[in-house]
């Protein structure tokens, strides 16, 4: 199992330079799992720069993999990993996730390089 990080979303919906790094994981649907907080991310990230309908789009397309939401057990998991490894919200939400269904994160956000279960590349 897989999940790919909010901004390796963004990579490959706007074709960055690192979009074939995240494609194969993205497009094998069977395998991806979806924080909701990734959900939001893209969502308003692509409402910002984009539009409505293009957001709806991308949403749409996250979809396609099983959305995982954040209950009591993944929130507290969350928590841990925000204080153990000083990550944001998001983030911890988002390794939680990916630690919590034993899946790869991918990624390239930095502050994820190194860390255990994570694919990660450098952001051109």
């Amino acid at each position: 199992m897989n999940v790919v990080d909010s901004s390796g979303w963004l990579e490959y919906f706007i074709n960055g330079s690192n979009a074939d790094f995240f494609a194969p994981v993205i497009e094998n649907t069977r395998e991806v799992l979806v924080p909701t907080i990734s959900l939001f991310e893209v969502f308003k990230r692509v409402l910002l720069e984009r539009n409505r309908d293009d957001a709806l789009e991308a949403i749409a397309q996250m979809q396609e993999g099983r959305v995982i939401d954040l209950d009591d057990n993944l929130a507290l998991l969350a928590a841990e990993l925000s204080y153990e490894l000083k990550l944001p919200l998001a983030d911890s939400i988002i390794l939680a996730t990916a630690r919590a269904h034993n899946a790869t994160l991918w990624t390239q956000d930095e502050h994820f390089k190194g860390l255990e279960g994570v694919k990660y590349i450098e952001k051109k």
